[in-house]
């Protein structure tokens, strides 16, 4: 991977002249996104990230920060110990420059023999686990990375919205082999073009069923403005 999203952050963290990341993904034509959003303070933030971070407490691992906005305001708002991850380098170079602590480059796949009584995966954190297949495999390690008595925060999209209907009313889904929720996100930043990578939207009513199955609790907390949720997750 070229990290083309970390270098928009930092791009635009050290003021070097940022230009929109310009999203396109197999399901959704291009759009660019301001790198600006990345930096939102609590105020600009949805009401289920906002929601989230209240519910953070304890030890918190982020995982994915990207620009960190959620991380540095547990940081200065609360009395959390958070600890930012993510595989971006140049990411976690705009944290730091941020100064935001505890910071890491890592995949949390490879984390062990840590725990925490917060896992934070925000927008669309989730995401990360690229295919339905791979849900069980995700959690089991989450699960592992949880403390007595600890807690999962997750949003994400049902993005049924997005296919359009037959004449019964049913969604028309080009593919009946895979997920309507797996995508394939391709990100241009600068004229170039990073390689196309799997992303993944789950609906509530999967989620939950996937939680279950692998021995853990999940609850829907909220629900945005836009098909999107907030779920918990807990042994």
């Amino acid at each position: 991977m070229k990290d083309l999203f970390g270098q928009a952050i930092l791009d635009y963290q050290t003021n070097n002249q940022p230009e929109d990341i310009i999203t396109e993904t197999s399901i959704s034509e291009a759009d660019p996104m301001s790198v600006a959003y990345l930096f939102r303070s609590f105020s600009e933030m949805p009401q289920l990230e906002q929601k989230a971070l209240q519910m953070a407490r304890g030890k918190v691992l982020d995982i994915g920060c990207g620009a960190g906005s959620h991380s540095l305001y547990l940081q200065e708002n609360s009395a959390c110990e958070v600890f930012p991850i993510d595989i971006s380098e140049q990411a976690i170079k705009a944290c730091q420059l941020r100064g935001i602590q505890n910071t890491r480059v890592s995949d949390v796949m490879a984390i062990e023999g840590e725990l925490y009584d917060t896992l934070l995966l925000m927008m669309n954190g989730i995401g990360i686990f690229g295919k339905l297949k791979n849900m069980t495999a995700f959690l089991q390690k989450l699960k592992s990375l949880l403390a007595p008595g600890g807690q999962m925060l997750i949003d994400s999209s049902d993005i049924i919205y997005m296919f359009d209907e037959d004449e019964d009313g049913g969604k028309w889904i080009p593919s009946i082999e895979s997920y309507y929720g797996e995508v394939v996100f391709n990100i241009t930043y600068k004229g170039q073009q990073e390689e196309p990578f799997d992303w993944l939207y789950v609906d509530y009513n999967t989620l939950q069923n996937a939680a279950h199955a692998n021995g853990l609790q999940c609850e829907l907390v909220v629900e945005g403005e836009h098909f999107d949720y907030l779920a918990k997750l807990w042994i």
